[in-house]
């Protein structure tokens, strides 16, 4: 009875009467106007409360019972959607435990401890081919072209200048797949010499001396040499003294 009070402000008898304490009837009992101001109040905001919670109902917020508003995302600990990711039993049966003590389901290592057997191969199975066991499987390593030929090589021979260790550079050099550009290493080593000091052009000799036979063969050199002949023009402007060297 109190809600259906009206919200309309005091009439002028009430706002009249200063702080002397009126009484009014309602259904025969008489109320004072304290009484009746704060249950106006009381109702006013009760409407409030629930004009705001039908707006908002559908925007991701809601008002609880005692009246807190609920943020986007939260989720009440008495909602079913905070059992989606609940593994225990939904039956209320079982200790909680993993299945098949942890070896079920997909992605599983398996029970610890446990141990596999050699799969067998299945002859029946049409993608099976006799020789697949007899395969010899090795590393494919593609030749080297002119610009990366030059590349890789130029700093394996500017640290041999440093360290001087012939074995070093040949195992570094059978490691790449040279193929065509052999008689290039030669080439490379010598042109590095020449702008360099009098005992790299030493080290370079020797260089090419432990070389021949193992990576590089006898055809190699004669072909390299004959090709700093022909570049030796475009090596004296680097090297002016390349053609007395």
């Amino acid at each position: 009875e109190l809600e259906n009070l009206s919200d309309a402000p005091l009439s002028g008898d009430e706002e009249n009467g200063g702080s002397e304490e009126r009484k009014n009837e309602i259904n025969g009992n008489w109320i004072p106007a304290t009484s009746i101001t704060e249950a106006k109040i009381n109702a006013k905001a009760k409407r409030r409360l629930r004009k705001n919670s039908s707006r908002d109902s559908g925007r991701g917020d809601s008002v609880s019972e005692n009246g807190e508003t609920l943020k986007i995302g939260v989720v009440v600990p008495t909602s079913p959607k905070g059992k989606l990711l609940d593994r225990r039993s939904r039956s209320g049966k079982g200790r909680g435990l993993p299945k098949k003590g942890g070896a079920g389901g997909k992605g599983v290592w398996g029970t610890p401890g446990q141990v596999y057997d050699v799969e067998e191969v299945d002859i029946k199975d049409p993608n099976y081919d006799d020789d697949q066991e007899n395969c010899i499987y090795e590393t494919v390593v593609l030749p080297l072209d002119e610009r990366a030929f030059e590349k890789t090589l130029t700093p394996i021979i500017q640290e041999y200048f440093e360290h001087g260790d012939t074995n070093e550079v040949s195992e570094m050099l059978k490691d790449l797949n040279l193929g065509e550009m052999k008689y290039s290493v030669p080439v490379l080593a010598v042109s590095l010499a020449l702008e360099g000091k009098a005992s790299h052009r030493e080290m370079t000799s020797k260089l090419i001396s432990d070389l021949c036979g193992t990576v590089v063969s006898k055809t190699d050199v004669e072909k390299s040499f004959d090709r700093l002949l022909k570049e030796l023009p475009e090596l004296v402007l680097d090297s002016p003294k390349a053609p007395q060297v």
